[in-house]
């Protein structure tokens, strides 16, 4: 499979759990100021996730490839068993900043070891930035 593609393919699976898991958490939040917060990374994930899409149809001339059903289940559980006892803006926070930081070793990994067109660097590079913006932010509600 081409690089560019397996590139895409691991980005665009990051947004899609990103955005799965902001909806669940979302659903949980009763303060106003960090329930906006994570509606604006949800929206920025579904905006970045347009971008790759995008993508696709240079590279691929087909449709992104997204993540499967058991992907999704496994996401729901893993955020239900965290917050059975604890649904605190903090341990929401936690559960984000644990999440997102596997995005940017994920995203650091891809850069440092594929060949990828500039292109699709620079939407990679843009994919870490984004989440490292997102742990500054959640880190005063820790």
């Amino acid at each position: 499979m081409d690089n560019n593609i397996n590139v895409l393919d691991e980005l665009n699976k990051g947004c899609s759990m990103g955005i799965e898991a902001l909806n669940l958490i979302i659903k949980k939040v009763d303060n106003n100021e960090f329930h906006d917060l994570l509606v604006e990374f949800c929206d920025q994930y579904i905006e970045f996730s347009d971008k790759i899409k995008d993508l696709y149809e240079e590279y691929d001339n087909g449709n992104a490839h997204e993540i499967d059903g058991m992907v999704k289940l496994m996401t729901w559980y893993g955020i239900e068993k965290d917050t059975i006892f604890d649904d605190s803006i903090s341990n929401l926070a936690d559960i984000l900043i644990n999440g997102t930081n596997m995005g940017i070793i994920e995203g650091r990994k891809i850069l440092n070891n594929k060949k990828m067109d500039k292109k699709i660097k620079k939407i990679c590079s843009k994919y870490i930035d984004m989440q490292e913006e997102y742990i500054e932010k959640l880190k005063k509600y820790l």
